[in-house]
């Protein structure tokens, strides 16, 4: 149930609504537009009645809501979820009308490695560094990352560079330490169905980057999110990465379809991941033009100095100047639908 306010409605008429759902042991979300306020009720609704509310002082009316997924929906939050990242010199919005971009290697592999990709990136116009420091592989024999040492690497390379800082957290034992160097924690497809490592995350002050499982429905994806928006945590960015399914071609099949599903679905960012998407380098870029174009509002592409020689996924990550290339080609496409890049 949403409780919309009329245009002129004041702030004590807001709190005379919140006062009243708390005294049914219901609590209120509150999302203030630039033309109205909308309540999403959250919470047991079968003892109440929708009328109770309707008479109340600044209320327009009150919708009944019948979709599971209360928090990220358009209906109580009309306006685009702007997730910010504060820097110290600089903010980072993802969300707004710039693309933001996440680039890195798939694997921190050691300081010069991540220092020379930092400084590329940042050159080619990236403002997010994005690198495993804790590496869930299908092999337990394959490089599993540098851990604790590597966290501390990356975020010394950001801060040089003025980048902010995405890595995966896999555990919720981790979530501290690698909170304190990243800026945005990443959680991994293999993990969209932890549901403890998700309430833990809505608990904690910083953005959550929550990847698509392996062969998650939308619905699946979206619930699950609701998981860490409903533990207060609101700064949360969908990634579609591909899913699992009966083409061989590529490493997974990149859901095009889910960037304006989700845009019409949420008001949350949507982020594109091309290079899990199609697990071949001449793919990357391709599909990254498609995913802006269908309204993505941050990429993550896998990038390195040497790709061939890379430790972990050798065979979808860019080379800095491939990196270069695609990110002027994207100029184009972000001032033909009216953003930047």
């Amino acid at each position: 149930m949403i409780i919309v306010m009329k245009q002129n409605s004041t702030t004590s008429d807001i709190s005379s609504v919140t006062e009243k759902l708390k005294l049914h042991d219901l609590s209120a979300h509150i999302s203030e537009g630039v033309s109205q306020t909308i309540i999403g009720v959250i919470g047991d609704k079968s003892k109440i009645n929708p009328s109770d509310f309707e008479v109340l002082t600044g209320v327009k009316e009150v919708v009944i809501v019948t979709d599971a997924h209360k928090l990220s929906n358009r209906v109580f939050h009309p306006e685009n979820s702007v997730v910010k990242v504060q820097l110290k010199d600089k903010v980072i919005e993802i969300g707004g009308d710039k693309v933001q971009v996440m680039a890195g290697p798939c694997a921190i592999e050691d300081e010069d490695q991540i220092m020379k990709i930092a400084k590329g990136v940042s050159e080619c116009g990236a403002e997010i560094l994005r690198g495993g420091a804790y590496k869930p592989r299908t092999s337990p024999y394959d490089f599993q990352g540098l851990g604790l040492e590597g966290l501390k690497m990356m975020r010394k390379a950001a801060d040089k560079y003025n980048l902010a800082v995405v890595t995966e957290v896999l555990d919720e034992k981790d979530i501290e330490e690698v909170a304190t160097y990243a800026d945005i924690l990443q959680v991994g497809a293999r993990n969209m169905y932890n549901y403890r490592l998700l309430s833990a995350l809505g608990k904690i002050d910083k953005p959550i980057l929550l990847k698509r499982g392996l062969s998650a429905e939308l619905k699946e994806w979206i619930m699950a999110s609701e998981y860490i928006l409903s533990e207060g945590n609101k700064n949360v960015i969908y990634c579609e990465r591909g899913v699992r399914t009966f083409e061989p071609a590529t490493r997974n099949t990149f859901d095009i379809n889910a960037i304006p599903y989700l845009k019409t679905e949420t008001h949350l960012p949507v982020c594109a991941d091309p290079s899990h998407g199609t697990g071949k380098r001449a793919l990357v870029a391709p599909v990254a033009r498609a995913a802006v174009a269908a309204g993505a509002d941050v990429l993550m592409i896998e990038t390195h100095y040497d790709p061939d020689n890379a430790k972990s996924d050798a065979m979808q990550t860019l080379s800095l100047e491939q990196f270069g290339d695609l990110m002027s080609e994207l100029k184009g496409i972000t001032s033909a639908i009216g953003r930047s890049i």
